[in-house]
């Protein structure tokens, strides 16, 4: 079996608020394997039959990383490129100098 790490790196959202990068063939096996089978849909398919045969060499790793992704999208655990900034700003005197 082929298992390369050289995939670019898919981060997911776990519980709503962790990130987990899937960085390699067996990262996102294992990812697959432990998601509840009460909320597999097609995407799921597709992804786990893509690492499948990725991981045989039947396809290229990064084929089955763009169906990864196409599930994570869907299953909107995918987690945004561009992470939010968190800021604070000062304000007029007399309010501490911050809001």
């Amino acid at each position: 079996m082929l298992d390369l790490s050289s995939i670019t790196p898919v981060a997911v959202a776990i519980m709503g608020c962790h990130k987990r990068d899937i960085r390699s063939l067996s990262d996102m096996h294992e990812f697959l394997t432990e998601w509840p089978p009460s909320q597999r849909r097609m995407s799921y398919g597709a992804a786990a039959k893509a690492c499948a045969a990725a991981r045989a060499g039947e396809i290229s790793p990064e084929a089955a990383r763009e169906a990864f992704v196409q599930f994570a999208e869907t299953a909107g655990i995918l987690w945004p490129e561009v992470s939010p900034i968190i800021s604070v700003k000062p304000v007029a005197r007399g309010y501490a100098g911050f809001a």
